[in-house]
């Protein structure tokens, strides 16, 4: 028998597995409780086991799962329904993943100018740091060699400038640019945000040449950030959005949002999917936004959000020798580190807390949108005493 793995090895897993979870915690196999500010990477957006998420897919799942797309599935005329009356857009695509949904927003926006009659203009333009997804266009369009190498040649059509950098952009742009594609606050990339001020030039950009505007809101969306959406910060709206995580609230769902310019070169049989929209899917997806759009909701995740950055920001007086900077928006928050930041986010696990990795040495703490300002208490606490540890450390050398 072979030695090789029955699970192919591409993740660096921590040995704990957890046997269930309730609002912002998990527990272990073990009985041990962990402090969620992961979230399955900003996707558990209400937290685990949330009762309303929890009823609408048992009573789905006691229905119907899968019909197929050849078939009207009411649900997912409701939720498209919904996300166009509270967004930009005029229709939505649903897919299982965020990949999905950006593969679609590439191919929305290419067909776009095919039907117009410029074929030639496929190439969009994207942004250092970026992170778009695994599969070949996403790796292109992200540009990073890490996820790029040993996989052939790059995906054509894929064109890169600095975050924020307005001359290169504008040295970039040819005839052949069908569109900008950013996200409004890298996350994989070190929890970057783009200046509002950069995301209105972009948007006068796509206005003047007839590119199209497109936002990776995947882990931005669905009040991450505090807004429904990370570009109403900004005031820009894009053609084309894609989202995932949040809306899902765990269950795999993206969807691909856009007005219906992008979406003049789309016809019947131009794009499909077998088990985007699922019932199963649906369920969930409606029940995640009748919490989300309720009146308190936001406002509340930007109360807690507020109360999380201030007290993160003590953490950096406190442990000068640990932490640089607290960055990020909303529920979307990033410490800067001067210790690597996997061994501190090791350390953190050990503490009963869990934390994701992102680019440039941060640690991304990205909580059910759910959370209370004790919770955050514990989490400051929790990532306090872990860096005093580092601290001592530091003084010793």
């Amino acid at each position: 028998m072979s030695e090789f793995p029955p699970l192919l090895p591409t993740f660096a897993r921590a040995d704990i597995a957890f046997t269930h979870g309730e609002g912002a915690r998990l527990t272990a196999e073990n009985g041990d409780v962990y402090l969620d500010f992961g979230a399955g990477i900003a996707v558990n957006a209400l937290g685990h086991a949330h009762p309303h998420l929890v009823k609408a897919l048992t009573e789905q799942a006691n229905k119907v799962w899968h019909v197929s797309n050849l078939y009207r599935i009411p649900a997912q005329e409701e939720l498209a329904k919904r996300l166009v009356a509270n967004t930009f857009a005029d229709t939505v695509f649903f897919t299982n993943s965020g990949v999905e949904a950006i593969e679609c927003a590439i191919k929305i926006a290419r067909r776009y100018h095919f039907k117009k009659g410029h074929p030639e203009r496929f190439h969009i333009i994207t942004f250092e740091g970026a992170f778009h997804g695994r599969t070949l266009a996403g790796i292109a369009a992200g540009g990073q060699e890490k996820y790029l190498e040993g996989f052939g040649p790059k995906v054509q059509g894929f064109d890169q400038v600095p975050f924020g950098d307005l001359k290169a952009l504008d040295e970039m742009i040819g005839p052949h640019t069908a569109a900008l594609m950013i996200e409004p606050i890298q996350g994989e990339g070190g929890l970057r945000p783009a200046d509002a001020e950069f995301l209105r030039a972009l948007r006068k950009r796509c206005d003047e040449q007839d590119m199209l505007l497109i936002f990776d809101e995947v882990q931005t969306g669905v009040g991450r950030t505090g807004k429904f959406f990370a570009h109403e910060w900004a005031g820009v709206t894009p053609d084309i959005m894609a989202i995932a995580k949040g809306i899902g609230g765990g269950f795999p769902l993206g969807a691909c949002l856009c007005t219906a310019k992008a979406a003049s070169g789309i016809e019947k049989g131009s794009h499909g999917t077998t088990f985007g929209g699922n019932p199963l899917a649906m369920a969930v997806g409606n029940a995640v936004l009748d919490v989300v759009l309720a009146p308190d909701f936001l406002p509340r995740v930007q109360k807690v959000a507020n109360y999380a950055k201030q007290q993160l920001g003590s953490l950096i007086a406190e442990y000068p020798d640990v932490f640089e900077d607290v960055r990020g928006q909303g529920l979307m928050l990033g410490l800067k580190m001067k210790v690597p930041n996997t061994e501190f986010l090791d350390a953190l696990r050990a503490k009963k807390m869990l934390a994701v990795g992102a680019g440039a040495n941060v640690i991304r703490l990205l909580p059910p949108l759910i959370i209370t300002e004790d919770d955050v208490r514990e989490a400051v606490k929790l990532l306090g005493e872990t860096a005093a540890t580092f601290q001592k450390k530091a003084a010793a050398e």
